[in-house]
């Protein structure tokens, strides 16, 4: 697999907001998201948030009235997916929170992945799925792994390559 830039992972995605404190507590409180530290050189106002592995910057519009109005759930725009355990918690704590949310369901030969999009509170599309279940079936090779076993597979493919380099023949 050609890796041409030798990237490692997704680090982060920056995000603007209308309000950087409505946004933090949306990530924190409904997301499961930790604030972190921010390096002290910044000098706009902003946050940094982690978890799941990423992290997210908020960054506070220059312009909060002017931002984009997103009063339509479209699952086909722009997003970020998060995988979940259980579905039918996610819903029910979006309905407990009064979120509102749009369902829609994917099938590939027989499997079935469940999807909940909704947004933020500057109209940025979030994705719930249980999008594991469904394989990661790379076009140009006859393997197939679920989303997490083709990460993993993909990282030991690195580390086995690396090791190969440091023995000598």
């Amino acid at each position: 697999m050609a890796n041409p830039l030798q990237l490692k992972s997704l680090n982060h995605i920056s995000l603007v907001c209308g309000s950087v404190e409505k946004s933090v507590d949306f990530y924190v409180n409904v997301l499961g998201f930790i604030p972190i530290k921010r390096p002290s050189s910044l000098d706009f106002n902003g946050a940094w948030l982690f978890n799941y592995g990423i992290g997210i910057h908020l960054l506070q519009s220059n312009d909060p009235e002017g931002m984009p109005k997103h009063a339509h759930i479209n699952p086909k725009d722009n997003h970020i997916s998060f995988q979940c355990e259980n579905i039918a918690a996610v819903e029910n704590k979006l309905q407990q929170l009064k979120i509102e949310y749009v369902k829609s369901k994917v099938e590939e030969s027989g499997i079935y992945v469940d999807q909940l999009f909704f947004h933020d509170p500057d109209g940025s599309m979030i994705e719930i799925c249980n999008c594991d279940s469904i394989p990661v079936v790379p076009l140009s090779e006859d393997k197939v792994w679920s989303c997490s076993r083709f990460n993993c597979n993909i990282q030991n493919q690195h580390h086995q390559h690396q090791i190969q380099q440091m023995i000598p023949m």
